[in-house]
């Protein structure tokens, strides 16, 4: 169902509202029978757009709140989150920063509700990776991320005045002898990167960047 207006070819052309055969609504612009410019989709589950659309896609700003009670408001490139934009999960998590193919991606904040701790730095396809700081009530690191965890050397800056560095270092798994009625194809489990702390400091500048202004 469409009532709205239309070009001299009969397409959706200027504004309208249209119900879809699958039960979800559109009220807004179109451009030759697309969703194009400023409109709002509301879909049966409870989800709803908001924002601009180009052909169709969600393209330029827009607030897309998730029938769990998260949201999304922020930039978009042909249906996915890409650009700039902050993210309020359901859990009262939130992610401020950037985004590419629907994932947290370059450098942004993530703040965790329940501990009130926050990790500022760089992210790869959703993934805490790169320079990053994670900052806790009394307490901070500073150091490097691989793969959502922290690796190699960084320091603890404690709001007391001093500073513990060291490095974090991934331990090697060791194997055990195998029993055998154990099933040899589990995969081991990642071990924890362990803390090692080299010296105990006043307040220093350093940053992880330092370390590669000093690399050959």
């Amino acid at each position: 169902e469409y009532e709205g207006d239309r070009n001299s070819e009969g397409q959706r052309h200027g504004f309208g509202k249209a119900r879809l055969p699958n039960g979800d609504t559109y009220e807004g612009e179109y451009e030759n029978g697309l969703r194009s410019g400023h409109g709002t989709y509301r879909f049966k589950n409870g989800a709803l757009y908001t924002g601009d659309y180009l052909q169709n896609k969600k393209h330029g700003k827009g607030v897309f709140f998730y029938p769990d009670g998260s949201k999304y408001a922020g930039d978009w490139v042909h249906d996915q989150r890409q650009g700039y934009g902050e993210y309020l999960y359901a859990n009262g998590d939130t992610y401020t920063g950037e985004w590419a193919n629907n994932k947290r991606h370059g450098q942004g904040t993530y703040v965790y509700k329940q501990t009130g701790s926050k990790y500022v730095g760089c992210w790869v396809n959703g993934i805490q990776d790169g320079p990053a700081e994670l900052i806790h009530l009394n307490y901070r690191f500073k150091g490097r991320f691989l793969n959502g965890k922290p690796l190699g050397r960084g320091k603890f800056i404690f709001d007391i005045g001093c500073e513990q560095h060291g490095e974090y270092i991934q331990p090697v798994q060791v194997k055990e002898i195998e029993k055998e009625e154990e099933d040899e194809d589990e995969p081991p489990l990642p071990l924890e990167p362990v803390w090692k702390v080299s010296e105990i400091t006043k307040l220093t500048p350093w940053s992880p960047h330092d370390e590669e202004l000093l690399a050959p």
